[in-house]
């Protein structure tokens, strides 16, 4: 017997030493797709005239960068052909304007050029109702017991809005993100709900509504549904390539990733009590 179980463990020690080996994986890269961070937000109580677009590319599955575009010519024109240039911030691929002029349900219209190819998206500013207020229930949760906050609003009556709600928690490095329309509850008051079960005395958490097209509404459900089933963020990379509003018209078969999005939001900080 002694010798049997003297067998049975050199053989165990031989397969846990086989396991420590790193198997590298030849995985096809496709050639990089231009990335485009496009989301222009006017937070209520501001100007809105800072704003901010990031143009990157995707690269392969093993690299730890993610290489940025630098030298694009980056502008958005509003209805009435008011331009409004981009202008790149010292080489990082992140493309500033600070004379933006936000106005409700305008069609503003977004233009990149970069690498010999034209991109270009329409997208409408939608308004946001404004936060009212933010109660606090420790009885959340499936199970009753987590902390949980409402984020209260009135929706506005006789019009179909679309919002996006996102949760930043200062304990997490996680975000929560959803989709929501007013079929169920049009003009009445409605809240958008915290989705950490590990909220506790002191933290904070800070709320953002933001007012969005109904095609971005769509979107985002897509991209939140894909982040959702492998525990992510929808501004991760996704498992899946999700088409955006953004068409290239030099080659349309080279589509770039991402969305031209343009929202009123409004924000509130929160601490846990």
């Amino acid at each position: 017997m002694k010798k049997i179980n003297i067998f049975l463990a050199l053989l165990l020690a031989f397969f846990l030493n086989g396991c420590e080996d790193v198997v590298s994986i030849d995985l096809k890269t496709d050639a990089p797709k231009l990335v485009i961070e496009a989301s222009i937000n006017w937070y209520k109580g501001t100007s809105g005239r800072e704003q901010r677009i990031k143009l990157t590319t995707t690269t392969d599955y093993y690299s730890n960068q993610i290489p940025k575009v630098s030298g694009a010519t980056v502008t958005i024109k509003n209805s009435s052909n008011i331009t409004f240039d981009f202008t790149e911030l010292s080489d990082t691929g992140v493309y500033i304007c600070s004379n933006f002029i936000p106005i409700i349900n305008e069609t503003y219209t977004l233009t990149i050029i970069n690498n010999g190819n034209t991109y270009t998206a329409n997208e409408t500013l939608k308004s946001v109702a404004p936060i009212a207020e933010i109660i606090q229930n420790n009885e959340g949760g499936f199970t009753g017991t987590d902390v949980e906050i409402k984020t209260y609003y009135t929706d506005p009556a006789n019009e179909t809005n679309y919002y996006l709600y996102r949760y930043n928690y200062s304990n997490d490095a996680r975000q929560n993100f959803y989709a929501d329309e007013d079929t169920f509850f049009q003009g009445n008051k409605f809240f958008s709900v915290s989705q950490s079960d590990d909220l506790k005395i002191g933290d904070q958490v800070t709320v953002t509504h933001y007012g969005v097209s109904k095609p971005y509404y769509n979107y985002m459900n897509v991209l939140i549904s894909i982040a959702g089933s492998t525990g992510g963020s929808p501004f991760q990379s996704p498992p899946a390539t999700v088409r955006g509003n953004i068409i290239n018209t030099t080659s349309p078969n080279n589509f770039p990733l991402g969305y031209f999005s343009i929202s009123e939001a409004d924000t509130k900080i929160y601490t846990i009590e």
